[in-house]
């Protein structure tokens, strides 16, 4: 994680200069399928051995600020919650220890999926989907979500070598198709900022507000490390 770090305050401390650039970052093994099917391989068999789930993407502050929100907007226990690239699946067992009950998580990668479904097994939590799947290419089969929730796979789209501008506004519309009217989005980033994320998802979105996170001082600037907006789904 620290070589997504460095290179997650790079990508930053360019965009404290200028806000509003939303030009297209370098390409980085980051942002591909073969890097994180790997990465999850070695994690499952790191798990097998010795019941370590691995590494938290953005540590679990990240998701405990999501939880906070929740709670504050009075989130139903019965709603619908897509994790989208769901890794680990820890963010599925905080959410089921949390009250959720209508859990779904996906990830394009195989040993992703196996780990997650090892791990919850391991929890002892049941009836929780996770399914192995590309958001940018599930094929209308994600629907009627009252809340998404996304913690780096915009990022890891944003990084991937193959990936184009087309790819960026697949993502809003697959997004778009998956959220009921009036359903979050909750999105976290290390690449992008508030003001590029707001940029990105204007149409059928409504802005409802950033959720605090770590800051640091940069040339004079104030900027942050991670980006966590909320948005709502409007027709």
């Amino acid at each position: 994680m620290e070589e997504v770090a460095a290179e997650s305050v790079d990508v930053k401390r360019g965009n404290v200069s200028d806000p509003e650039d939303d030009t297209d970052f370098g390409p980085s093994k980051l942002g591909t399928k073969e890097y994180w099917e790997d990465a999850y391989q070695k994690e499952l068999e790191t798990f097998a051995d010795i019941g370590d789930v691995g590494e938290i993407w953005f540590g679990e502050e990240s998701m405990s600020r999501v939880l906070r929100w929740m709670d504050k907007t009075q989130i139903p226990a019965d709603a619908a919650i897509l994790d989208i690239g769901t890794g680990n699946g820890a963010f599925l067992v905080e959410l089921a220890k949390h009250g959720c009950r209508n859990l779904t998580g996906i990830d394009y990668s195989p040993a992703s999926v196996d780990l997650a479904r090892n791990v919850l097994q391991a929890e002892g939590l049941k009836n929780i989907t996770v399914k192995e799947m590309d958001f940018l290419n599930c094929h209308g089969e994600l629907k009627g979500f009252d809340v998404c929730i996304d913690k780096g796979t915009f990022d890891a789209i944003s990084l991937n070598p193959d990936s184009s501008k087309e790819d960026k506004k697949m993502y809003v519309q697959v997004l778009k198709d998956a959220l009921k009217d009036k359903g979050f989005f909750a999105i976290t980033s290390c690449n992008w900022t508030k003001e590029q994320l707001l940029d990105r998802f204007t149409e059928g979105f409504e802005f409802v507000e950033e959720l605090p996170t770590p800051s640091f001082q940069f040339g004079g600037k104030k900027g942050n490390s991670v980006t966590a907006l909320i948005f709502k789904r409007i027709h």
